[in-house]
């Protein structure tokens, strides 16, 4: 027994490291349970923190195994983007198409950020051998879309992948906390008080087939470098809206997502050994992170300030701040700031329309990174 305390006593103190990633991996852990924050990919990942830093060897390779097979070829990310497409109603949008524009412009972010993080990268502040790449996958974050921050970071094999991950996912989950400042920051009482009435158009069947096949071929012929990403997401939203393949789509929906997220969270956590993530220019990528979806929420927001400024119907500048891609949080989000400034204000149908059209607009703006950089 006494030989056992003494071993583990000189492990720890040997190993600092590995204590503050166990703090890490509890602090995410606890954010899930205690505050609901994405618990379905908080919790494994905070487990597995902890399991990728204990002095054995056993566990770590088995998940470098599993990341090897499921990170490193984007299959996870793909196939959660089946599960997220089926979960998505494109009716709001193709109801009212200019939406699309609040969603390009909420990706405002994702290229300040790159220019910012290149800029950081030549004054030396991540050390040597940062490329513009890295500064690219760092940009990424900002979408707060974490399969296209995984595939992105992928593709162009960043030394940064554990941090961006664990940014790009930890900002999803405070959407609710990190917006609304924004968002109450850039605009007036008055701006936050317009209503905006939803009349939506009939959208057949047969467009909303068509929907995701042409969104397919014609991002794959402008952003080939996506069309996976692309085309897995509207394959899931085709499931759902054929008619024919109702328990399909259900299963994508919920089993086959849940189940998809759970693993992605434990097996993203290879990447954060003590080693590799407790580093100085991590809390960079971090703070560069947050410093673009701050960016990409205002972008959305100042987008529609400027609309106003020529139409004669005014739109809600709330909804701008939702075409980042977390969905539907974001759009959430937007409505209750709704509700909270005026009791008979329904953004949530507007918000969801521009919500929607920045999921497609992040993976499109990956693909254009990954068309320029690659």
């Amino acid at each position: 027994m006494e030989f056992i305390y003494e071993n583990a006593v000189k492990i720890v103190m040997e190993q600092p490291g590995m204590i503050a990633m166990w703090i890490i991996g509890a602090f995410l852990i606890f954010l899930a349970i205690k505050f609901d924050m994405e618990p379905t990919l908080l919790l494994p990942m905070g487990f597995g923190a902890i399991l990728v830093n204990l002095p054995v060897a056993g566990a770590p390779e088995v998940i470098e195994t599993l990341y090897s097979a499921t990170i490193e070829n984007e299959l996870l990310p793909l196939l959660l983007f089946i599960g997220i497409g089926a979960m998505i109603d494109f009716g709001p949008l193709l109801s009212n198409p200019k939406l699309m524009l609040f969603g390009a412009s909420a990706q405002f972010g994702i290229f300040m950020t790159l220019f910012l993080a290149a800029l950081l990268g030549d004054l030396g502040l991540f050390g040597e051998g940062f490329l513009i790449t890295d500064a690219a996958s760092i940009a990424i974050i900002g979408a707060a879309d974490g399969p296209t921050s995984i595939f992105v970071a992928g593709q162009f094999g960043t030394k940064y992948i554990g941090a961006i991950i664990v940014a790009a996912y930890s900002y999803m989950a405070l959407v609710p906390i990190v917006q609304p400042p924004v968002i109450k920051l850039l605009t007036t009482k008055k701006e936050r008080l317009i209503r905006m009435e939803y009349s939506p158009k009939g959208v057949s069947r047969k467009t909303r087939i068509f929907f995701p096949i042409i969104v397919t071929i014609v991002v794959g012929l402008i952003a080939p470098e996506c069309v996976s990403l692309i085309g897995f997401l509207m394959f899931g939203n085709l499931i759902r809206e054929c008619g024919r393949l109702d328990s399909l789509s259900e299963t994508a929906q919920k089993v086959l997502a849940n189940l998809v997220t759970l693993l992605l969270g434990i097996v993203v956590a290879f990447t954060m050994k003590a080693s590799d993530f407790l580093r100085w220019d991590t809390l960079i990528v971090i703070g560069l992170g947050l410093v673009a979806f701050i960016f990409d929420t205002a972008g959305g927001v100042l987008f529609a300030k400027f609309l106003n400024l020529f139409t004669k119907k005014k739109v809600n500048p709330m909804i701008g701040a939702s075409g980042i891609s977390a969905f539907p949080m974001s759009a959430r989000v937007v409505h209750k700031m709704g509700l909270k400034e005026d009791p008979q204000n329904f953004l949530l149908m507007h918000s969801i329309g521009v919500n929607v059209s920045g999921q497609v607009a992040s993976v499109i703006a990956g693909g254009i990174i990954l068309s320029i950089l690659g």
